[in-house]
C-alpha cells in the first residue's frame, strides 16, 4: 500500500505526478474511504492507520487527526458571519417570511422585505392604498417547499428566549454584489428576480451595478408552460438565468431560463470565476485531492481548493471515492473573510434549478431508545445512525439539558442515547434530533399532535388585548381569546391568571399548516362529559352536548362547537316558553347544552335545540349534585344502602351523598350469594370498597365483586381497545344473554362478545342454560378489531384457567363460605330470636330434638323447641331407613343452614351422630358421601370419621354448567382431598375434590341389595311385607308360583306370605343359554326351603336373630340338592356386607350368573351371580365378535344364564367385574378387544383396555395390506380387535392385521412384517411409507422399527430441481414399493431402489412435470461403489464423518460436460452439530498433517437399519473422484441460476483422515483391545506404520492434482491462482456444504476484492454466485444488498439479467416480474431485455402479456432493431408459445422486408424444427424464387439441397439440382442480353 504522504501531503512543494503515473498511483493504493458509511468512523481511523508503517511515516505522525476534524467541522451557527454566501432550500413558505433549511441541519429566515427592491416597493404601495393590489404575487404564490435559493446572511440575531436566529436575504443587490459588470460572461449562471414586466419580455433584477438583464419573452415560454402552468411571470419570482451574450462591457445582458440549459450548466475556467465572487449553487468539475473518514478535499477550477463534509457525499459511492477521482461538485457556501468554499457531492445538486423532492421525515416527533452515535464534532454537535440504517444528526444545544449538564465523554462512538426526531433537514437529507429530556417527554411535540376537543395544560405566557397566550409544548403556543377566558366574560383577567400559571385547556381549534391553536379556558367546556362535537358527522340527532353562543339574532342563536363546527338554534326550540327577543335573553359567549335535531354534514348544516326533555326539578337537583364532586369510573367507594328494590339496592356514594344503584348481580361473585346478601342487607347498612362501573347523567352504577374490585385495583383493567391484544385474559361480568352468544363488559366500560361456539367446551343447546346476567366470568380475548371497537372472546375453560384448578375451587370455596359467614354476621345483628338463633347455627353442632311428624315423601319434621317458628327437618335420605314415631326424641346432626328459607337440614345417620376422633392430617385423601348440595358447593361426610366437609362445585368462575349425567346427588361417594383439619367458624373442614372418575353411584338399597326396582311397586310384595311371620332358616315351606321376573320368581306362602326365588337357586345345573326362571308358571305349586330373609326398607339381608327378622321377606331355593338334604347354605346370617362376599371370588374363576340388563348408557351387561351378589360386564370383554357388540341386547336374552370368568371387583368394588371372553391377561400373543382413544396421523392408533391399560398400533400394524391412507377409517370410540405383540413396559404393542387376530383364516397377506433387518432379504420388493426427504436421499419406513434411506440416484430416473418437488410428491406417509437392492446384516444396512425398472411401479414424479433425465453414468458410478462395499476396515466415526462431509447438503457443481447433480438445502436442524464437527476437523488438521491413515474407499447407496435407540439415520456414500483440471488453468465460468456451478467442483473427499477423533469409536467396537498392553513388536509395527503415513503425506502434498479438501488447501490454491472465479466457487461450495454460510460469504467478499478489476466475467461469476447464495439462503433484505452493490461494480445490464434468470428458476416469479418492470425502465433501449422479458411471459404461459410486451418494445426501439426484436419474439413464439401465431409475425416480417436473408434463414430453421416437409419445402420454394444477390441465393439454394438430402428422396435432391440450374442459366442470359 502507497504511504499516506499521498493522501494527507503535509509542508514542503506539493508533489506532482504525471497523469499516467497519478492514473496508475490511484489504482494501486489501497483506497482509505472504501468502508462503507455504516460503518463507525472509528473503524475508519483505525483502517487508516494500521498498514502506514513505512519509514516516510515520520511527517505524517505529526498530524494528528485532531487537525483533520476541526478543518472537517461540520457548519454550526458560530461559524456563519454576515455577508457569507450559502444555498438554502425554501422549507415553509408564511405570508410574511421564508424558513429557509441550510445546510449541516442549519435554517435561517427570510423577511418578506428581502426578496428584491421591485416586490419590497410593491408592498409599500399597498400598504400605502390600505387595499391589496392586483399585480402582487403573495410569498405562497412566488415560492414553494424544495426550492433552491442562494441566500446570504444579512445578521445574526438573538432572540428574547437567547436563541440564535439566522436573517438571510434573497436580494440580488446581496447575493450577487460580489460581481460586476465587466465580470460578466456568457454561460454563467445568475439568480436574479422579475423586477417589471415588458412588451417583449420581462426586465430581471440581477444585482449587478451597472448592468441591465433583460429576459426576452420566447426564452421564458417554456419555463412558462412548465412551471408556472401557463401564467405570465410575476413580479418578485426567482429565477435561475443563463447569461446568453453580453453587450457594452456588460452594460446589457441577455438572459434564458429554460430548464435544460439551466440544469446542465456548469461553472468553468473561462467564465474567470474567483474566490471572491464565486456564488453558491454553482456547479463545478472537480478533483478528489484527499480522502479523509470525515470528508475530502477537493480541486476545482484549476486553482481552488474546497472542503466536502460527510453529509454532502454522494451516499451511493460513499466510500468508493480516491484520490485524483473526476468529480462534479455544488458550491454550498463561501465565507467572505477566510475564502473557505464548501461545496456537495450530492446528485440532487448537481442539476441547477431542479428543487429538492424529499420535504419530510416520516418519523417526526418518534421517541428513539438506544441509538448509537456514529461521530461527534466538539463545536458543532453528533451524528447519530438510526434503525434503518440512515444518518441523524444533532445540533451542540440538543445535546444536553444545558451546558453544564454536557458531557462530551458521553459522546463517543458507539455509545447509545434515547432522543427525538424534531426536525428534517432538506439540505443534508438529514433527520435532526434532539436529546432534551423536556422534548423528549413533551406530551405534544407538533401542532398535528393536537386534536379539537382534546384536553391540554399549558403555561400563561402572556395577557394581551387579544387574549392570553399559553404555552403547550416546546414549539407549541396556543391563543385563548378574551371570550373564552371564563364561563362570562371577564374585565381583568390579569387578576386571575399570572404569568407561569399552570392551566387546563380545551382546544377548539388546530390548524398545523397555519400553526394556529384556538383554546377554551370556559370552565363548563373543560370539565364537561358530554361528548365533543369536533366534525359535522359527530353530531347525530339525539346527542347532547356543550357549545357557547357565537351569535344572537332575532331568529336564534349560533351556537358553535369544536373544530368550527357551527349549528342553530331556531326561535322555536330555544325554550319552553315562547322567546319574542332572543338577543335580551341570551349573551354572545354563554356556554349553552343543547340536543342535537338535524345534521346534514354533506352541506354543514345543523339544527339545534336547547329543550332538553326533562324536568327542571331533576335538573336543578343535577345542577346542585354536580356542583358537589362526582364519583369516576374506576374508583373505589364507600355507600350507604338506602333501601330495596326488586333489582337491587338503591345507595349514597359516601361522602357527598351520591346516589347510585348496586344490583343483586353485582353484590358477588357467586351467582347464589346475590339474593342472599340482598335479603339479609338493610337501609342504613355501609358497604366498603365498591367499585363505580359507569357513570351518565343521572345514573351510576356499581359492583361489589371482588374479583373485579382486585382486578382494578392491580391496574390489570385495559382502559381502551388500543391496550387489548388477543390471547389477553380479562374478568368481566355478563352483560346479556342472546341467542348466538354471550355480551361481556369489563370495569372499564368495554364490552366483547362470546359467540357461541367458543362459549364452553361442552355443547351449548341455550346460551342461557350456561350463565346468568351479572355472573362474574374470565374471557380470553381471541380477537380486536379496533376500527370499530369490537372483541371477540372465549369463556371456554381449556383457554380461561388461571391456574391449578384445585387451588382455584378452593379460592372459590373459601369466598363463598366467608360471604356466608358476612351474612350470619348481618343475621345476628338482628332483633328476632330465631334469626339470631340461625345466625349461630353451624353444620356439624348436634342438636337433641323431638320428632313432630313423618310426611308422606318420607322426610322428618322435627319441633321447634324453644325458638318458635325453627323449622327443623330430615330428608327421607337422612332419615337413614330408621322407624321414627312422633313424640320420639332423637340425635341429629346440622348438615346445613338455609339463610333464605330460615329452614335447617339435619340427618339422623348414625355414622354423622356418631362422629369418631381421629386426627386429620392436611392434604389427605378421603373417601366421602355427599349428604347435601347448595348450588356452588357441597357438604359430604368423611366415610371414616363421619367429619362433615365443604367442598366447592366448580373449579373456574366459567364452570357453571353441568349435563344432568354430571351432577352429584345426595348419597354418591366421592374423593376428596382436605386442605383443613379443623372446621372453622364455618364448622366445615374444606376440601377439593378428586376427579369425577373416582366418583361412585349411590349406594342405595335399591342398587346393592335390592330384589329389583320392578318388585317395589309389586302390591303383593308390599302387602305381604307388612305381615310378621314366624319363619327360620332352613324351613321347608309351599307356595304358589305368583309372577315370573327375569331372574327371580314371587311366591305367595301360606298365610298371605310373600317369598321370592332367584334364578341361580332354581337348578343344581344350569345349562348355559337357558333360562330357569322359564321353567316355572304362575299358578304352580312349589316346595322350597328358607335360605334368608330380606329387609323391606334397607334390602339387606339380616340374621335370624335380628328383631325386623320377622318382618323380612324370605329368600327360598328349590333346588334339588338343597331340598334333599339338612344341610343347607343360608343368607347372610351374620349380615356379611357384600364387599366382603366379593372378596371370596378370586380372578379366573369361572361362575355362572343371569343377565339382568343391557346398560345402553354405561355399555355393560349386568348380572347376578347370587341374589346378594351382583357383577358387571363390560362392553368390550362381552365378545370377541363385532357382529355381537354391534347389538348385544340382540345376542343375550335376559333371564339367560352365562359362564363367565372372573376378572376383579369393579371400581366402585359394590359389583364383580366378569368377563365372557376368558381372562383378560393382555400378555404377550393374546386377542382382545380395545377402544381407539386417540389417532396420530402418519403414526399410528392409541387403544385403550378395560382397567385403563393403553396400547399403541403402529400405521405398519394397522392391515395386512397398506394403503395410502390407512387411519381413516378409525376414529375415536371405535371398537377394533387387538393381538398383543409386546406387553413390556407401560404401553403395550399391538398389531391389528387380520394374520394375527385371525389366524384361521390363512389369508394372502400382501404387505409381510417387518421387524428387523433379519426380515428382509436382497431383491425382495416390499412396500411402505416415506418418513422424510432428506438432504441425503429418502427416509423410507418399511416397518415399525425399520427405516430405509434411498440416494437421489435411486429416488426417481428424473432430476428435478428443485426440492420443493419432493416435498410435494413425497409428502410423509406417501405409500411407494421398494426394492432391496443389498442388505448388510453386520452394519444393519440395506439398500432401496424406488426406480420403475427395479419395482415396476411408475415413477414417483409424473412424467408430466417434463423434467430432465438422470444421466447413466452417475448410476454407473454408483453402481461401482456398491460392488466395493464391505472391503474397508475403518471405524465408523471416520466413516460416518466422511460421509457427512461430502454428501450432507453439499452444493456440487461439476464441469460443464456433466449432467448438473440436484442440490440440497442443508438441513437445520443438524448444522449445530456440523459446526462442530469442521471445527474438530480444522483442529485436526492444524495438529496432526504429518500422521496419516490410508486412504478409503467408502460406502455407496442407502442404508436400511433397525433403530435401537436414537441413532441418528447418516448415509455413507462418497461421490466419485475424478481427475480435476489444475487450478491454474481453470476453464472461465458460465453460471446458471442456482448453485449447480457448471465447474469441476468435485466430491472434497479427504486424502487423509483425520486420526484425532476415532479412538473412541475404537474404544465403542474393541473394549478388550484397550485393557491389554501393546508388546515391543506391536509397538514396532507401529512405528513403521506411521514412518510410511508420513511419506504418503508428503508425497499427496506434493501432487498437482490433489483435491483440496480443507480451507488450508483452498487458501493454498486461491495465493496460486487468484483471477480463477471457479476456484473461488469451489471454495464457497466447500464452506456451504458444511453449512457455514457466512463463511461463504466471506470468500465470496475475499474473492471480488482479490480478483483484478480487469478480469471484469472472473468477478461477475463471483457476483452472480453470492447473488445465489443470497437467493437460497440469505433473506431479502440481503439478496437486495448484494444485488445493489453487484449493479455498482458491474455492467448493471449483465446483473439485472442474472438476477431475473436466478429469480425465475427459484420459481419466485412474482420478484422476478417485478425486476423486469424496474429493467424495463431502465434499459428501455436495450432489445436483450425485452426479449428476455417475452421469454419470461411465455413460459410463464402468460401468451397475452408477451404480445403486448413485443408492442410496447417496437414503440421505445429505434426503428433499425425493429426486425431482429420481431424476428427473435416470432422465435420465442416457436419455441415457448403458438407456433401459428409465429409462423403470422414472420410472414407479416418478410412481407415488408422481403430481402431480409437472416429473416428467412430464421424461419426457415424454425420450421425445420417445428413444422411439416411441405411446409419447409413451400417456403424454399418461395425463397428461390426471390429476386436476390446470387451469391445470397447460391446460400438458400445449397440449404435446400442440403435439407432434401437429409428428408427427400433422390428424385427430389434431383429436382433441386435442376431447379439451381434453371436459375443460372436464367441468370446468365440476363447478363447476356
Amino acid at each position: 500500500m502507497a504511504t499516506m504522504e499521498e493522501s494527507f501531503p503535509r509542508g514542503g512543494t506539493k508533489k506532482t505526478h504525471k497523469p499516467a503515473k497519478a492514473f496508475q498511483q490511484s489504482v494501486e493504493q489501497d483506497n482509505l474511504f472504501d468502508i462503507s458509511t455504516e460503518e463507525e468512523s472509528t473503524k475508519r481511523k483505525k483502517s487508516q492507520k494500521g498498514p502506514a508503517k513505512t519509514k516516510k511515516l515520520k511527517v505524517e505522525k505529526r498530524e494528528s487527526s485532531k487537525s483533520v476534524k476541526e478543518k472537517f467541522e461540520i457548519l454550526s451557527i458560530e461559524s456563519l458571519c454576515e455577508g457569507m454566501r450559502i444555498l438554502g432550500c425554501v422549507k415553509e413558505v408564511n405570508d410574511l417570511e421564508l424558513v429557509i433549511s441550510l445546510p449541516n441541519g442549519l435554517q435561517g429566515f427570510v423577511q418578506v422585505t428581502e426578496i428584491c427592491d421591485a416586490y419590497t416597493k410593491k408592498l409599500n404601495e399597498q400598504v400605502a392604498q390600505e387595499e391589496p393590489l392586483k399585480d402582487l404575487a403573495s410569498l405562497p404564490e412566488l415560492f414553494s417547499p424544495g426550492m433552491l435559493v442562494r441566500c446570504v446572511v444579512s445578521s445574526l440575531g438573538i432572540t428574547e428566549k437567547g436563541k440564535k436566529s439566522v436573517k438571510l436575504s434573497l436580494n440580488p443587490k446581496n447575493v450577487n454584489k460580489v460581481l460586476s459588470a465587466e465580470a460578466l460572461k456568457p454561460g454563467m449562471l445568475l439568480t436574479g428576480t422579475v423586477s417589471s414586466l415588458e412588451d417583449h419580455g420581462y426586465l430581471v433584477d440581477i444585482g449587478v451595478g451597472g448592468a441591465r438583464a433583460f429576459l426576452p419573452l420566447q426564452k421564458a415560454q417554456d419555463c412558462i408552460r412548465q412551471k408556472n402552468k401557463g401564467a405570465k411571470l410575476k413580479v418578485g419570482q426567482y429565477l435561475n438565468c443563463i447569461i446568453e451574450e453580453v453587450k457594452g462591457n456588460g452594460g446589457v445582458v441577455s438572459l434564458s431560463i429554460g430548464h435544460l440549459e439551466v440544469s446542465a450548466a456548469i461553472a468553468t475556467e473561462e467564465q474567470n470565476w474567483t474566490l471572491n465572487n464565486l456564488l453558491p449553487g454553482l456547479v463545478v468539475k472537480a478533483q478528489v485531492q484527499k480522502v479523509t473518514p470525515l470528508g475530502l478535499t477537493l480541486n476545482f477550477l484549476s486553482f481552488f481548493t474546497g472542503l466536502v463534509d460527510f453529509m454532502h457525499l454522494d451516499p451511493k459511492k460513499a466510500g468508493t471515492y480516491f484520490s485524483n477521482q473526476a468529480v462534479r461538485a455544488c458550491v454550498l457556501c463561501v465565507h467572505p473573510r477566510t475564502r473557505a468554499v464548501r461545496l456537495s457531492l450530492r446528485p440532487i445538486f448537481l442539476q441547477s434549478g431542479r428543487p429538492l423532492t424529499r420535504l419530510s421525515c416520516q418519523h417526526l416527533g418518534a421517541v428513539m431508545d438506544d441509538v448509537p452515535v456514529q461521530d461527534f464534532f466538539s463545536k458543532a454537535g453528533a451524528t447519530f445512525r438510526l434503525k434503518d440504517g440512515s444518518l441523524a444528526y444533532a445540533r451542540l444545544s440538543h445535546l444536553s439539558d444545558s451546558k453544564k449538564a454536557f458531557n462530551p465523554e458521553a459522546f463517543k462512538p458507539g455509545n447509545t442515547h434515547k432522543c427525538r426526531i424534531i426536525n428534517y433537514s432538506q439540505m443534508d437529507e438529514l433527520a435532526l434530533l434532539s436529546l432534551r429530556t423536556s422534548i423528549i417527554e413533551a406530551h405534544y411535540f407538533r401542532y398535528h399532535d393536537i386534536k379539537p376537543g382534546a384536553l391540554v395544560k399549558g403555561t400563561v405566557l402572556t395577557i394581551k388585548p387579544y387574549g392570553m397566550l399559553v404555552k403547550v409544548g416546546e414549539q407549541i403556543r396556543g391563543l385563548v381569546p378574551p371570550m373564552h377566558l371564563a364561563d362570562i366574560l371577564m374585565k381583568n383577567p390579569e387578576k386571575k391568571y399570572h404569568i407561569g400559571d399552570e392551566v387546563t385547556c380545551r382546544v377548539l381549534l388546530c390548524d398545523p399548516e397555519a400553526k394556529k391553536l384556538m383554546m377554551t379556558l370556559k370552565k363548563t367546556l373543560v370539565e364537561s362529559k358530554l361528548p365533543a362535537i369536533t366534525c359535522y358527522a359527530d353530531a347525530k340527532p339525539g346527542l347532547q352536548t356543550h357549545g357557547f353562543i357565537l351569535r344572537v339574532k332575532d331568529y336564534g342563536c349560533i351556537v358553535k362547537f369544536y373544530n368550527d363546527v357551527q349549528g342553530l338554534v331556531p326561535k322555536h326550540e330555544l325554550s319552553a316558553e315562547y322567546v319574542p327577543d332572543p338577543e335580551r335573553v341570551f349573551y354572545t359567549g354563554q356556554v349553552v347544552k343543547v340536543s342535537v335535531l338535524n345534521c346534514e354534514p354533506s352541506k354543514e348544516r345543523m339544527l339545534l335545540s336547547f329543550k332538553l326533555l326533562s324536568d327542571p326539578k331533576k335538573e336543578h337537583a343535577e345542577h346542585s349534585q354536580k356542583k358537589r364532586k362526582a364519583v369516576n369510573v374506576g374508583q373505589l367507594v364507600d355507600v350507604k344502602v338506602l333501601e330495596k328494590t326488586k333489582d337491587g339496592l338503591e345507595v349514597a356514594v359516601l361522602p357527598h351523598n351520591i346516589p347510585a344503584f348496586l344490583p343483586t348481580s353485582h353484590l358477588s361473585d357467586h351467582v347464589a350469594n346475590g339474593p342472599l346478601l340482598h335479603h339479609w342487607l338493610q337501609a342504613g347498612d355501609t358497604l366498603h370498597r365498591v367499585l363505580c362501573l359507569s357513570q351518565s347523567e343521572r345514573h351510576v352504577l356499581l359492583c361489589r365483586k371482588p374479583s373485579l374490585v382486585s382486578t382494578v385495583e392491580g391496574g390489570q383493567d385495559p382502559r381502551s381497545f388500543s391496550e387489548i391484544h388477543p390471547g389477553m385474559l380479562l374478568i368481566g361480568f355478563v352483560k346479556s344473554i342472546k341467542d348466538y352468544g354471550v355480551f361481556v363488559q369489563f370495569p372499564s366500560g368495554l364490552s366483547g362478545l362470546a359467540p357461541k361456539a367458543i362459549m364452553s367446551d361442552k355443547f351449548v343447546t341455550s346460551t342461557s342454560d350456561h350463565f346468568v346476567e351479572g355472573q362474574t366470568v374470565v374471557a380470553k380475548v381471541t380477537n380486536v378489531d379496533e376500527e370499530k371497537q369490537r372483541m371477540l372472546l372465549s369463556l371456554r375453560l381449556s383457554d380461561c384457567t388461571l391456574g391449578d384448578l384445585a387451588t382455584t375451587s378452593l379460592l372459590l370455596l373459601s369466598q363463598c363460605l366467608e360471604e356466608r359467614q358476612g351474612v350470619r354476621s348481618l343475621m345476628s345483628n338482628r332483633d328476632s330470636v330465631l334469626i339470631q338463633t340461625l345466625a349461630e347455627m353451624t353444620p356439624g353442632m348436634f342438636l337433641d330434638l323431638e320428632v313432630q311428624e313423618v310426611l308422606e315423601d318420607g322426610s322428618v319434621v322435627f319441633s321447634e323447641g324453644p325458638v318458635p317458628g325453627l323449622v327443623l327437618r330430615a330428608s327421607k335420605y337422612h332419615r337413614a331407613g330408621q322407624e321414627v314415631e312422633s313424640g320420639q326424641k332423637m340425635k341429629v346432626v346440622i348438615l346445613n343452614v338455609d339463610l333464605l328459607k330460615l329452614e335447617v337440614h339435619v340427618s339422623l345417620c348414625q355414622d354423622l351422630v356418631n362422629r369418631k376422633a381421629k386426627k386429620l392430617k392436611k392434604g389427605s385423601e378421603h373417601q366421602a358421601i355427599v349428604q347435601h348440595l347448595e348450588e356452588s358447593f357441597a357438604i359430604a361426610s368423611l366415610v371414616e370419621t363421619g367429619h362433615l366437609a365443604a367442598f366447592s362445585l366448580t373449579s373456574h368462575l366459567n364452570d357453571t354448567f353441568r349435563f344432568d349425567s354430571e351432577k352429584l346427588q345426595v348419597g354418591q361417594g366421592v374423593s376428596l382431598t382436605l386442605k383443613t383439619t379443623e372446621p372453622g367458624v364455618t364448622g366445615l373442614l374444606l376440601a377439593v375434590e378428586g376427579p369425577a372418575a373416582k366418583r361412585t353411584m349411590r349406594q342405595t338399597r335399591k342398587d346393592s341389595e335390592t330384589v329389583d326396582e320392578d318388585d317395589e311397586g309389586d302390591s303383593s310384595m308390599a302387602v305381604g311385607s307388612l305381615k310378621k311371620h314366624t319363619l327360620s332358616i332352613g324351613d321347608l315351606v309351599t307356595g304358589t308360583v305368583k309372577s315370573i321376573k327375569p331372574t327371580h320368581v314371587v311366591v305367595t306362602l301360606e298365610n298371605g306370605i310373600i317369598g321370592c326365588i332367584h334364578a341361580s337357586h332354581i337348578l343344581d345345573d344350569v345349562p348355559v343359554g337357558t333360562s330357569p326362571t322359564a321353567k316355572l308358571k304362575v299358578g304352580k305349586t312349589v316346595t322350597a326351603r328358607v335360605i334368608g330373609g330380606r329387609d323391606m326398607k334397607t334390602f339387606k339381608f339380616l340374621p335370624i336373630s335380628h328383631p325386623r327378622f320377622i318382618r323380612t321377606i324370605p329368600e327360598l331355593s328349590i333346588r334339588p340338592s338343597e331340598l334333599e338334604k339338612d344341610g343347607h347354605t343360608a343368607l347372610n346370617t351374620h349380615s356379611v356386607s357384600p364387599l366382603e362376599k366379593i372378596k371370596q371370588y378370586q380372578a379366573g374363576q369361572i361362575v355362572t350368573c343371569f343377565l339382568k340388563k343391557y346398560n345402553v348408557i354405561k355399555k355393560w351387561l349386568e348380572v347376578e351371580i347370587a341374589p346378594d351378589i351382583r357383577g358387571r360386564i363390560p362392553m368390550l370383554l362381552i365378545s370377541l365378535s363385532f357382529k355381537v357388540l354391534k347389538h348385544p341386547d340382540k345376542k343375550f336374552q335376559i333371564g339367560q344364564a352365562l359362564k363367565a370368568t372372573v376378572v376383579g371387583p369393579d371400581s366402585s368394588k359394590a359389583f364383580l367385574c366378569l368377563s365372557l371372553i376368558g381372562p383378560h391377561k393382555l400378555e404377550k400373543g393374546e386377542v382382545a378387544m380395545g377402544r381407539v382413544v386417540k389417532v396420530t396421523p402418519k403414526k399410528g392408533l392409541t387403544v385403550s383396555f378395560p382397567f385403563g391399560r393403553i396400547g399403541r398400533v403402529s400405521i405398519f400394524h394397522v392391515s395386512d395390506s397398506y394403503s395410502e391412507a390407512p387411519l381413516d377409517e378409525f376414529t375415536p370410540q371405535k371398537i377394533v380387535r387387538c393381538y398383543v405383540l409386546s406387553a413390556e413396559g407401560d404401553v403395550l404393542t399391538l398389531s391389528l392385521r387380520s394374520s394375527r387376530t385371525n389366524p384361521e383364516t390363512k389369508s394372502k397377506v400382501p404387505d409381510p412384517e417387518i421387524n428387523s433387518i433379519q426380515d428382509i432379504q436382497e431383491g425382495q420388493l416390499l412396500r411402505g411409507y416415506v418418513r422424510s426427504v432428506q438432504p441425503h436421499g429418502v427416509l423410507f419406513g418399511l416397518g415399525p422399527s425399520v427405516v430405509g434411506l434411498a440416494q437421489y440416484p435411486h429416488v426417481s430416473q428424473f432430476s428435478p430441481s428443485e426440492k420443493a418437488l419432493y416435498d410435494r410428491y413425497l409428502p410423509e406417509g406417501k405409500l411407494l414399493t421398494a426394492k432391496v437392492l443389498s442388505v448388510n446384516h453386520q452394519k444393519n444396512l440395506a439398500e432401496l431402489s424406488f426406480l420403475p425398472r427395479d419395482t415396476g411401479e411408475l415413477d414417483v414424479f409424473p412424467a408430466s412435470l417434463g423434467l430432465p433425465l438422470l444421466k447413466q453414468g452417475e448410476r454407473q458410478i454408483e453402481a461401482e461403489e456398491r460392488d466395493h462395499k464391505g472391503e474397508e476396515k475403518e471405524d465408523k466415526k471416520t466413516q460416518k464423518r466422511k460421509a457427512k462431509r461430502n454428501q450432507k447438503g453439499q452444493e456440487e457443481a461439476q464441469l460443464p460436460s456433466k449432467k448438473k447433480k440436484e442440490p440440497q438445502k442443508p438441513q437445520a436442524g443438524k448444522q449445530g452439530k456440523r459446526r462442530l464437527e469442521s471445527a474438530r476437523e480444522q483442529e485436526g488438521a492444524n495438529k496432526k498433517q504429518k500422521k496419516a491413515a490410508p486412504a478409503e474407499e467408502d460406502d455407496s447407496g442407502v442404508e436400511v437399519y433397525y433403530r435401537e435407540g436414537e441413532e441418528e439415520i447418516e448415509e455413507m456414500s462418497v461421490l466419485p473422484k475424478e481427475k480435476q483440471t489444475r487450478p491454474a488453468d481453470m476453464p472461465r465460468l458460465q453460471l446458471s441460476s442456482r448453485f449447480v456451478w457448471d465447474v469441476g467442483l468435485e466430491s472434497l473427499t479427504p486424502v487423509f483422515p483425520r486420526r484425532g477423533e476415532s479412538s473412541d469409536s475404537e474404544e465403542d467396537e474393541k473394549p478388550q483391545q484397550a485393557m491389554k498392553k501393546k508388546s515391543k513388536k506391536e509397538r514396532e509395527l507401529e512405528k513403521q506404520k506411521a514412518e510410511k503415513e508420513l511419506s504418503r503425506i508428503e508425497e499427496a502434498l506434493m501432487d498437482p492434482g490433489r483435491q483440496p479438501e480443507s480451507a488450508d488447501d483452498f487458501d493454498r490454491l486461491v495465493l496460486s491462482s487468484p483471477n480463477s472465479s471457479i476456484l473461488w466457487l469451489q471454495y464457497m461450495a466447500f464452506h456451504l456444504q458444511a453449512t457455514e454460510i457466512e463463511k461463504a460469504r466471506a470468500v465470496a467478499e475475499r474473492a471480488l476484492k482479490t480478483i483484478s478489476f480487469r478480469e471484469e466475467q472472473e468477478k461477475l461469476n463471483v457476483w452472480v454466485a453470492l447473488l445465489n447464495l443470497e437467493n437460497m439462503y440469505g433473506s431479502q433484505e440481503s439478496l437486495t444488498r448484494v444485488f445493489e452493490r453487484a449493479v455498482q461494480y458491474n455492467d448493471p445490464l449483465k446483473v439485472f439479467l442474472q438476477l431475473a434468470d436466478i429469480y425465475a428458476k427459484s420459481e419466485k416469479f412474482q420478484e422476478a416480474s417485478e425486476l423486469y418492470t424496474r429493467m424495463l425502465k431502465r434499459f428501455r433501449q436495450e432489445k436483450a431485455v425485452w426479449i428476455k422479458y417475452g421469454a419470461f411471459l411465455l413460459r410463464r404461459g402468460q401468451a397475452g402479456a408477451s404480445h403486448r410486451a413485443m408492442q410496447r418494445a417496437l414503440e421505445c426501439l429505434p426503428k433499425k432493431e425493429h426486425v431482429d426484436v420481431i424476428s427473435k419474439f416470432a422465435q420465442l413464439e416457436f419455441q415457448l408459445g403458438d407456433v401459428e401465431r409465429a409462423k403470422a409475425i414472420f410472414e407479416n416480417t418478410l412481407s415488408t422486408y422481403p430481402k431480409r436473408t437472416d429473416v428467412w434463414s430464421v424461419y426457415i430453421d424454425m420450421t425445420i424444427k417445428h413444422g411439416s416437409q411441405k411446409e419447409v419445402r413451400d417456403i424454399f420454394e418461395r425463397v428461390i424464387h426471390l429476386s436476390l444477390a446470387p451469391k445470397r441465393m447460391k446460400f438458400f439454394f445449397k440449404r435446400y439441397l442440403d435439407y432434401e438430402k437429409q428428408h427427400g428422396t433422390e428424385k427430389d435432391v434431383q429436382a433441386v439440382k435442376a431447379k439451381a440450374l434453371d436459375y443460372v442459366e436464367a441468370k446468365s442470359s440476363v447478363l447476356e442480353e
